[in-house]
C-alpha cells in the first residue's frame, strides 16, 4: 500500500469562530465529566487535524484546507477558554505540492522558547509516487514561517512520512519519520509497489535556524505506512512505531533517546500479529514523568482489538495490556492522553449503523475504567473520518476529528471537562 492510495477527497466546512457550548448532557453519578461541543475555525474543505496543548493555557489546532479548484493550504489556529479563538486562522504553506492525506497528517510543536514548528508532506515534481517530509518554524508565534527544509536529505524518489515531533531542549526540535530510500519501486503512479528493501525509521535534530544534525537509523525495518508517536518522559523522548519482522510479524516497538543516542528497539507486548500488508494503524503514546501509556490496534488471535499498556519507568518496561474494546467493529484509529488523575483513550468504531467516536477514562494504573462516553455519531464511513486527535490539560481533554455529512466533510471538536 502506498500513501497516495490513502488520499481523502476534498471536503467542506462552514467556518465560524468562538466556542459554542451546547447544553451539557446529564452527568452520571460520581463521574463529574461531560461532553460539550467545541466549534472549530476550519473553512470548507478542511481535513487532517492535529491538536496539542501549549504554554499559557493555549490549545493549538492545525489542518489542511482542501477545497476543489484551490491549492491546498496548511493552516493553524490558537484557542484559550478565556478568549476563544485568537483572530483568524494563519496559513503556514500553500501549494499543489502540499500533500493532503487522512492517515499521514501534519504535526505542530511548541517549544519552550515560544517558537512553533510544523511538519508536513510535499510531493516530488519529478516522481509520480515520491514525496518528502518538510519542516518549518516560526519565531514569532506563527505570524511568519520564514524557513522550510526537507527533513530527509537523500533526494530519492521515495516515500518519506509518518513523522513525530518533540522538543529538544528549549529552542530546538527532534523529528522521527518513516524513510523509504532503500526501497525499490516497480510500476508507475498508483500501480507502483515496493519489491526490494525495507522502510526505515530515521530521526534527526534541528536547531532553531533549521540546521540539521546527523541522521540516526532507529529501526532498519518497519511497517510501511503506520503512524509513529513520541512523548516526553522524565528520562527523555520515548518513540513508538509498528515494527516489521522478516516473517511479517508487525507488533509495536519502542526506543528512548538518551545520552544522544537511541536505545535498542524492544516490543511493548509480544502480540505476534502476522499480517502481509500494512494495516495503517500506528500506536498512540502519552507520558507524564516516569509514567507512559501506549495504545495500539492488533488482530492477533483473529479478532480486532485495542490494547492499552502502562510503564512506570519511562518506557523501560510495560505491564500486561488491558483490552479497551474488541470485535469486528473496532477500527485501528485511536488517541491517548494522561494527566495527574487519569488516562484518556479515544477511538473510532464502525458497525451497520455507522461510525461512533468513543472516549474512556481510566485510573492511572489502568486497573479500572472510570467512565465511557459516546462523543459523536459520525456520518463518515471508512477512512473518510481520518484519525481522531486528543489533547489533555488540567481541566479535561480536547478532541478533534473529521466527519462527513451529505458527502461533505467537516472538522468537528469537543471539550470533555467538569
Amino acid at each position: 500500500m502506498t500513501l497516495r492510495n490513502l488520499l481523502v477527497l476534498a471536503i467542506a466546512l462552514t467556518a465560524f469562530t468562538g466556542c459554542k457550548r451546547d447544553t451539557p448532557p446529564s452527568k452520571p453519578a460520581n463521574t463529574g465529566y461531560s461532553v460539550q461541543t467545541w466549534v472549530l475555525p476550519a473553512e470548507a474543505g478542511s481535513m487532517a487535524p492535529d491538536l496539542l496543548t501549549a504554554p499559557g493555557g493555549r490549545v493549538l489546532l492545525s489542518w489542511i484546507n482542501r477545497t476543489q479548484g484551490r491549492r491546498n493550504a496548511l493552516q493553524f489556529a490558537s484557542y484559550t477558554e478565556a478568549t476563544g479563538w485568537q483572530s483568524q486562522p494563519r496559513t503556514v504553506a500553500v501549494g499543489n505540492a502540499l500533500l493532503a492525506n487522512a492517515a499521514d497528517t501534519p504535526h505542530l510543536l511548541a517549544t519552550p522558547d515560544g517558537a512553533l514548528w510544523m511538519q508536513w508532506l510535499q510531493t516530488q515534481p519529478d516522481s509520480p509516487s515520491g514525496y518528502d517530509t518538510v519542516l518549518a518554524r516560526s519565531k514569532d508565534g506563527g505570524m511568519n514561517w520564514d524557513q522550510i527544509t526537507r527533513v530527509n536529505s537523500d533526494g530519492k524518489p521515495a516515500e518519506h512520512g509518518f513523522a513525530a515531533l518533540w522538543p529538544n531542549g528549549s529552542n530546538s526540535a527532534g523529528i522521527a519519520w518513516l524513510d523509504g530510500r532503500d526501497q525499490e519501486a516497480m510500476g508507475e503512479g498508483s500501480e507502483a509497489h515496493h519489491t526490494m528493501g525495507a522502510m526505515q525509521l530515521r530521526s534527526n535534530l534541528f536547531t532553531l535556524d533549521l540546521q540539521r544534525g546527523t541522521d540516526a537509523v532507529v529501526d532498519a525495518r518497519t511497517c510501511d505506512c503506520c503512524q509513529t508517536a513520541v512523548a516526553m518522559t522524565a528520562k527523555g523522548p520515548l518513540l513508538a512505531w509498528r515494527d516489521r519482522s522478516e516473517d511479517e510479524v508487525r507488533d509495536i516497538a519502542l526506543a528512548r533517546f538518551e545520552n544522544n543516542a537511541w536505545t535498542a528497539p524492544k516490543p511493548v507486548h509480544a502480540d505476534g500479529w502476522k499480517v502481509e500488508s500494512c494495516p495503517v494503524a500506528g500506536p498512540a503514546l502519552a507520558a507524564s514523568g516516569d509514567s507512559a501509556v501506549v495504545l495500539w490496534y492488533s488482530e492477533a488471535g483473529g479478532t480486532p482489538h485495542l490494547q492499552l499498556a502502562r510503564s512506570n519507568d519511562a518506557g523501560d518496561s510495560f505491564l500486561a495490556p488491558v483490552t479497551v474494546e474488541a470485535g469486528a467493529h473496532v477500527l485501528g484509529r485511536s488517541a491517548v492522553g494522561i494527566d495527574a488523575k487519569q488516562v484518556w483513550v479515544a477511538w473510532l468504531r464502525e458497525d451497520a449503523h455507522g461510525q461512533t467516536l468513543q472516549l474512556a477514562r481510566y485510573t492511572r494504573d489502568l486497573s479500572k475504567r472510570l467512565q465511557t462516553f459516546a462523543v459523536a455519531k459520525l456520518g463518515a464511513r471508512g477512512m473518510a473520518s481520518g484519525y481522531p486527535k486528543l489533547a489533555v490539560d488540567a481541566g479535561g481533554v480536547w478532541l478533534a476529528w473529521t466527519d462527513v455529512v451529505d458527502g461533505v466533510a467537516h472538522l468537528k471538536g469537543a471539550r470533555v471537562a467538569h
